[in-house]
């Protein structure tokens, strides 16, 4: 069984918490496109203290939390300290973990798959929504009326899961929508409203494509695309005229956000596997170890063995 996928998910809330109410896959959502289920905290941290802690990796579904409590929320690279409300946003395509400081922790999570808002007539695809785009705001602090406004919500949706209605994913997906757009409107207006011009469509097309190009799963997977050139072939444009537009939409060159990426995949696998360097340096597609460890410096100020330490 995959570790990360969802039949995983609910076999060890299922161990942890004996049964407890809410934790099982509902039997109707067999009959429904994809899949969805939300959670209630303060239920799932009775047995904290028997429970190891989360694993730091990517999961086969998208999760959304509401959180309040002292925690540590980890994602890609970075590590942040939340001490009050705040809204998650969590991608597939980016390993994650939530460590609980203590058990006075309170609040929803539900989770989804691309496929639970396919019905939605018009409805974008989850990775083109900007709160699940890489450049996005993730972890939401939230006021005391925005916590109270969204709050709401998630109680809906628990209510809603626990009934008996025919329609009842219909009206999750509503909540769902409802939930998605109202952290959308709580992100910085930049990325609330991406352009839509033709610079803009490359830049979307390019970084989709960057994203697609992990995780690196084990030693032996090699970087597919490696070179600004590699991602023009593969976005059938001329390298400069994608340089242009990343260049007018980001302000960085091809190379440079390339760069960027292949290090901060580098930083997770060095933290997160035991990988040696010389795998790790393969797997992102450096002619050696000596390159490798030239590029990591330039990028972080630190060679890699001094970086996991």
């Amino acid at each position: 069984m995959d570790p990360n996928s969802l039949e995983a998910f609910y076999t060890k809330i299922a161990e942890q918490d004996n049964g407890a109410t809410g934790v099982m896959p509902p039997a109707d959502l067999q009959r429904e496109i994809g899949h969805f289920n939300v959670f209630n905290v303060a239920v799932l941290m009775r047995r904290r203290h028997e429970r190891p802690p989360m694993t730091f990796d990517r999961r086969a579904f998208y999760k959304i939390s509401l959180i309040q409590g002292r925690s540590r929320i980890e994602y890609a690279d970075q590590a942040v300290e939340v001490a009050g409300p705040a809204l998650w946003f969590a991608t597939s395509r980016v390993p994650y973990r939530w460590l609980p400081h203590d058990q006075d922790q309170t609040g929803h999570f539900c989770i989804f798959t691309e496929e639970f808002l396919l019905p939605v007539k018009g409805a974008l695809a989850v990775e083109e929504l900007p709160v699940f785009q890489p450049g996005g705001c993730p972890l939401l602090p939230l006021s005391p009326d925005e916590h109270v406004a969204l709050a709401p919500i998630f109680e809906k949706m628990e209510c809603e899961m626990a009934s008996t209605y025919t329609y009842k994913y219909d009206l999750l997906r509503a909540y769902l929508l409802e939930l998605i757009h109202a952290g959308q409107k709580l992100q910085p207006v930049s990325i609330q409203t991406p352009a839509h011009n033709a610079s803009a469509r490359v830049a979307a097309l390019f970084t989709d494509l960057l994203e697609r190009q992990f995780p690196l799963a084990t030693p032996q997977q090699q970087l597919p695309l490696r070179t600004a050139k590699d991602y023009a072939d593969a976005l059938a444009v001329h390298v400069n005229h994608l340089n242009r537009a990343l260049k007018d939409t980001t302000g960085h060159t091809t190379t440079t956000l390339i760069s960027n990426r292949v290090a901060q995949e580098a930083r997770m696998l060095l933290k997160q596997t035991t990988w040696t360097v010389s795998e790790i340096a393969d797997s992102l597609g450096f002619a050696d170890v000596a390159h490798f460890c030239n590029f990591f410096k330039r990028q972080t100020g630190l060679v890699p063995g001094a970086f996991r330490g």
